[in-house]
């Protein structure tokens, strides 16, 4: 039987180049999604890896790790990165030329941390940590449920802002307090259609309520070119004209609390 194609590993003497495809990628200090930020990558972006980790985790030459799950190798016999064709810095290059940090964390000197500024766009780095999320949501009954992770998550793989998921989680759910939310774990009104919402969706965790708005949104919005918040709520919500400017009101409040925070 002929051997069957293997996906190169990388080694410690042989660095593998790996494309990233997820929209927004972090780069972390340590092998863990509680590590400090050190740069964020794009998709299409390359990355020199050198290592990989029980749990998942890619080392980078510099050091520095990016999760698996997101990057793929390059075409085989690559032992380089490359810049992609836009001007890019690629996180295997030396730590000072780093991508600035998009998140609350341990940045250059003199450095205000801080989330990202405010953008009508769907699809646009947050800057948040979990910890930025886990504030955000304190004193919610969406609190204390492993949300953070799950709208970090479908941030790195489908770009959608952080701070756009939990403005509508809070719009739709009322703060975790709607009956779909507590009987269904249905955070976002998905497939709710008005009487008993008998068929609107449930879900055994709120996290997975998360991860398929995310889905959605990536799919059926953003794919088709409801690329802003407006046009997103043209057809998430047409009963209600509002619900744009109710969205971005929550995403403001919050984008306040943390930038009071952060200094």
């Amino acid at each position: 039987m002929p051997d069957t194609p293997r996906i190169p590993e990388p080694e410690a003497d042989q660095p593998v180049v790996y494309v990233v495809t997820a929209y927004y990628l972090n780069v972390r200090a340590e092998p863990d999604k509680t590590s400090p930020i050190r740069g964020l990558l794009e998709m299409g972006d390359e990355v020199s890896v050198v290592g990989k980790t029980e749990n998942g985790w890619l080392k980078l030459e510099n050091g520095l790790y990016i999760h698996g799950a997101y990057a793929e190798p390059a075409e085989p016999g690559r032992t380089t990165a490359k810049k992609t064709g836009r001007e890019v810095v690629t996180a295997s290059a030396a730590p000072s030329a780093l991508p600035e940090p998009a998140v609350h964390g341990p940045g250059r000197p003199g450095e205000t941390p801080g989330p990202e500024p405010l953008s009508r766009k769907v699809k646009s780095p947050s800057g948040l940590t979990e910890q930025d999320i886990a504030k955000l949501l304190e004193g919610t009954a969406l609190e204390g449920h492993g949300l953070e992770e799950a709208i970090l998550g479908i941030e790195e793989e489908y770009g959608i802002n952080a701070l756009f998921t939990i403005a509508v989680m809070k719009l739709e759910s009322g703060n975790g307090k709607s009956r779909l939310a507590r009987e269904k774990n249905n955070l976002f009104g998905l497939n709710a259609t008005g009487g008993k919402n008998s068929k609107a969706y449930s879900f055994e965790t709120k996290r997975d309520s998360v991860y398929t708005f995310g889905s959605l949104i990536a799919k059926r919005y953003l794919a088709k070119g409801y690329t802003t918040i407006e046009k997103v709520g043209k057809k998430y919500c047409p009963a209600n004209p509002k619900w744009a400017s109710l969205v971005e009101s929550i995403m403001k409040r919050d984008h306040r609390k943390l930038k009071r925070t952060a200094v």
